[in-house]
């Protein structure tokens, strides 16, 4: 009977290691999505990036006088930020995205 109790125990324990697994993996493929799809941004004009994402919920202006476009949107409770370093020739130069998939 003890012996039963714990295959059934160890299979729990695989099922829920896998299932982590399968998750993790999930994440790691969509975060690679999402940095190819930013990356077609760099070196296109600030005026395409604003016609497709809008206006940025904020922009950051940085000491080398670029400044980031910052858009946060909201999914199952998750804020998602990306941010678009544009220079003063305005090009986007580059991004970063944070919790978005």
């Amino acid at each position: 009977m003890k012996k039963k109790y714990l295959n059934i125990l160890y299979t729990l324990f695989l099922v829920l290691l896998l299932g982590c697994q399968t998750v993790s993996n999930k994440i790691e493929d969509t975060t690679a999505q999402e940095q190819k799809e930013l990356s077609n941004w760099l070196n296109k004009k600030e005026s395409e990036l604003k016609r497709f994402y809008g206006q940025p919920n904020k922009v950051e202006f940085l000491k080398s006088r670029n400044r980031n476009y910052v858009y946060i949107t909201e999914k199952y409770k998750i804020k998602c930020v990306r941010k678009f370093e544009v220079n003063t020739r305005n090009v986007v130069v580059g991004f970063s995205s944070k919790n978005c998939f």
